[in-house]
């Protein structure tokens, strides 16, 4: 067996029927900020490449990295350039940034986040129907939780598929999986995109309108869809989690790694981080602007 595949076997071990935590460094909204993946032994782990996708294609559940609460507008993200892929706020021209509030909504209107142990590759374009020739973002899948709480970031949870949103942002594919948590009063009703309907009106048309405009206040076109716009149900999810699963393996094993490549360092060194968070620093009001599209 190889090294990658021994740290990646020794990591589901330690992780087997136990809880994650995090270890927080630095003032939320400020650049400083880092929240680490903690596993169960006190070390140190990615939240990119040391949570398992946990895929049960039967009960069509993974698991989801909570990056963004619904509701709140500060970009956090798994960084794929930090060693262990902390969460991170996005940082541009030396700012660290936020999404617009576009009316009627504040912020981001889902439970955002990413599906550990995947990857949009960058380097190979897509074969998949409808998709050719498009090249992935260079991140894990994105995933959109619709569910009636408001999660907390850096939690792992186990979420339902239900369909997704091919969305093409600045020429890359970048895919939207829309998920309810596997503990939501409705998870049990909701199964597929026509029951996403029936029990929350409007909201799948209400995303993609989202994902369409929230770009235009910062001066940027619109961005655009595969398929006209059109959902994708669940068989044809599964196969592009199954698909970008497949590439994040290859990144673990791929021997040309560089900087346009996420970082692959994950557990296995026994790092241990002490806490040291600050109270959160001031959100500048202009951030609580409503902008009409």
């Amino acid at each position: 067996m190889s090294s990658a595949l021994r740290r990646v076997a020794q990591t589901a071990s330690i992780l087997k029927g136990r809880a994650l935590g995090s270890v927080t460094n630095g003032s939320k909204y400020t650049k400083n900020f880092v929240q680490y993946l903690e596993l169960p032994n006190g070390e140190i782990g990615s939240y990119f490449h040391d949570v398992p996708l946990a895929l049960d294609a039967e009960h069509r559940t993974i698991n989801m990295v909570v990056e963004v609460p619904r509701w709140s507008n500060g970009k956090f993200e798994v960084s794929k350039e930090k060693d262990y892929n902390p969460i991170v706020q996005d940082v541009k021209d030396g700012q660290v940034r936020f999404v617009h509030n576009i009316f009627p909504f504040h912020g981001y209107i889902h439970n955002y986040g990413s599906i550990p142990q995947t990857w949009e590759d960058p380097l190979v374009k897509s074969t998949h129907p409808g998709v050719q020739g498009l090249k992935g973002d260079n991140d894990p899948l994105d995933c959109c939780e619709i569910g009636s709480q408001i999660l907390e970031m850096g939690q792992v949870r186990k979420v339902k598929v239900l369909g997704s949103l091919a969305m093409i942002d600045d020429g890359e594919l970048d895919w939207k999986v829309i998920v309810i948590d596997a503990e939501d009063p409705l998870s049990k009703q909701v199964n597929s995109l026509k029951d996403v309907e029936t029990h929350f009106p409007n909201l799948l048309s209400s995303t993609r309108e989202w994902f369409r405009n929230y770009k235009i206040p910062a001066g940027k076109p619109p961005n655009t869809f595969a398929y006209g716009g059109a959902y994708r149900d669940f068989p044809e999810t599964l196969s592009i989690i199954q698909g970008c699963h497949d590439s994040w393996k290859r990144l673990l094993f791929m021997e040309n790694q560089n900087s346009k490549t996420p970082n692959a360092k994950r557990a296995g060194k026994g790092l241990v981080i002490k806490p040291d968070h600050a109270p959160d620093s001031t959100i500048d009001p202009e951030n609580d602007k409503w902008y009409y599209i």
